[in-house]
């Protein structure tokens, strides 16, 4: 691997962008693909482009043929990640689980006295607004955001952010009354309702959860399932219109 490959993808995993390296197996040509642009000796080849970003969408190397060149698809994604908007018992749960399962944990909340390391050990605590925090985090397709506070001046702008983003998923805890209300105050804000349509709330698969601790497993269970979903309905294979 060229020296300055190598660079792009360490750059490209400190920003957690999302890049396909495709190398020609014949000659050893080049391209690095990421879902916007495209660098390199492949970069004008559309079709290896294509395969690139799909392999990019479903997570999965492979090689490939193209034009009758066998070109290996090297995929690097940003690992899972899970933000938590407030730091609340809950989610005192949900960390440490998800942290298990190898998302990269990150929990929002600007108050000082909630969202504490002792509170959350191991997991990367931001005290600011969830709006202006994900400004400077950057959400994409491989981040999922969970509201828990029940504090509109804390979830709703977090929301109004993750619906303008392409995030996988989106879950606000709160009874079927309150996300009513939650709907009417977005709509304020511009959120149509197929947007609003993302939101999963009340959050959560139905099992009865009733602990925060329980109430975490159904969050989680919910995260994994939409995101496995995600990715089954992306590494399907195409149908060709009749």
């Amino acid at each position: 691997m060229k020296s300055e490959t190598l660079a792009a993808l360490q750059e490209a995993r400190t920003k957690r962008q999302a890049v396909t390296l495709a190398t020609r197996l014949g000659d050893g040509a080049e391209g690095l693909v990421y879902r916007d642009t495209a660098n390199g000796q492949l970069a004008g080849d559309a079709a290896v482009v294509s395969a690139a970003r799909r392999a990019m969408d479903v997570g999965r190397s492979e090689t490939v043929d193209v034009g009758g060149q066998k070109i290996f698809l090297n995929v690097y994604v940003p690992p899972p990640r899970l933000i938590i908007v407030g730091a609340v018992h809950i989610a005192q749960s949900l960390a440490p689980m998800a942290t298990l399962l190898e998302f990269d944990v990150t929990v929002v909340d600007p108050r000082g006295a909630w969202a504490t390391a002792n509170r959350f050990p191991g997991v990367k605590v931001i005290k600011d607004w969830a709006d202006e925090a994900f400004q400077e985090m950057g959400l994409d397709v491989s981040t999922a955001v969970v509201t828990l506070t029940h504090d509109p001046k804390l979830d709703d702008p977090a929301l109004e952010s993750a619906l303008k983003s392409d995030v996988f998923y989106i879950g606000a805890l709160g009874s079927r009354r309150t996300h009513a209300k939650r709907k009417e105050r977005l709509a304020e804000v511009g959120i149509t309702d197929e947007m609003f349509s993302r939101i999963h709330g009340p959050v959560g698969l139905n099992i009865g959860a009733k602990s925060p601790a329980e109430i975490a497993v159904s969050i989680l269970g919910q995260i994994i399932e939409v995101r496995a979903r995600r990715l089954e309905a992306l590494s399907a294979p195409k149908v060709a219109a009749a």
